[in-house]
């Protein structure tokens, strides 16, 4: 463990997993959750926001002219906060490593607009992308917690239609609305940032009267076809570490490839500061090579 993990931990002890047991309205967390993309990657410079197709608002990373392949990223937050701008740092580490442009939509989020508000966004982003002229098998699907939910439910929606992505990538997915994993219990206590106890309240902000079980919300419950080769990053100390071993479980049973990774003692979606933490930087790098592969372009340098 890095000593930028050991400080991050007790940070996210002290400071973040408190700050989420208090927090009363979504604005707040928001509002956390954009403070963290500052102190990690800026604040959101450079970066080209425009529209595909009517797709939802788009922000677009250019890693360069020779950028190959587009990874159609979906952000975390509980489908209550979070942006492009929050996760700066691991949107520019993994466009510079991966030399993939990087498609991050502003999708719908409660509780303004519930779920499944968020998840028809994400299909009228890979529509806005293929309008776009992106064939299938050019495009990544990723993203971290309940975005990393989001790439993998919509994999099961597009295989039911026959149209396969490259790939799928998920950091510390939210797989599970209800929670029924095991490791809601067994890590309540361990988890450094998630407190446990609050995920009826979230619920309560992000899908109020919901079916959790909808495939759309939980793609844990999903038919996958032919599920496209998938990456899976976990923490064995997080809460929902359990979504992320029974999601793999669901894919490999359906046929899929599952690339399955756990770290020891991160928090959960670690990736999110970029390449000031290193554990973060190796998995994004994991990420990168990961991408490339799916998309069957060299090793970048």
């Amino acid at each position: 463990m890095s000593l930028h993990l050991q400080f991050l931990n007790i940070g996210c002890r002290l400071i973040g997993k408190t700050r989420l047991r208090m927090v009363k309205r979504p604005g707040n967390q928001r509002k956390d959750f954009e403070w963290v993309g500052w102190l990690c990657g800026g604040r959101g410079t450079g970066l080209l926001h425009r529209n595909v197709a009517g797709a939802p608002p788009l922000t677009i990373v250019e890693r360069a002219d020779d950028a190959t392949g587009v990874i159609l990223y979906f952000h975390g937050g509980g489908f209550i906060a979070g942006s492009a701008a929050s996760h700066i740092a691991l949107i520019r580490s993994l466009a510079r490593r991966s030399r993939c442009r990087i498609v991050v939509p502003d999708y719908a989020m409660g509780p303004e607009q519930p779920l499944p508000a968020a998840q028809i966004d994400a299909r009228e982003a890979w529509n806005g992308l293929i309008a776009d002229g992106v064939p299938p098998g050019e495009i990544v699907l990723a993203g971290d917690s309940a975005g990393g939910g989001m790439a993998l439910s919509l994999m099961a929606e597009l295989d039911a239609e026959g149209q396969r992505p490259a790939g799928c990538i998920a950091f510390s997915p939210w797989t599970d609305l209800t929670g029924s994993g095991a490791s809601m219990v067994e890590n309540a206590h361990r988890d450094p940032l998630l407190p446990a106890e609050r995920l009826p309240d979230l619920i309560g902000f992000a899908a109020p009267g919901a079916d959790l079980t909808d495939p759309r919300l939980s793609p844990l419950f999903a038919e996958f076809v032919d599920p496209a080769p998938t990456l899976i990053h976990y923490s064995e100390t997080e809460i929902v570490r359990d979504d992320a071993l029974r999601m793999a479980d669901v894919l490999r049973a359906a046929g899929g490839e599952v690339e399955l990774t756990s770290w020891p003692n991160t928090p959960h979606a670690w990736h999110v500061f970029g390449d000031i933490l290193p554990e973060a930087g190796d998995a994004l790098e994991q990420a990168a090579l990961f991408a490339r592969r799916c998309l069957g372009v060299p090793r970048a340098d």
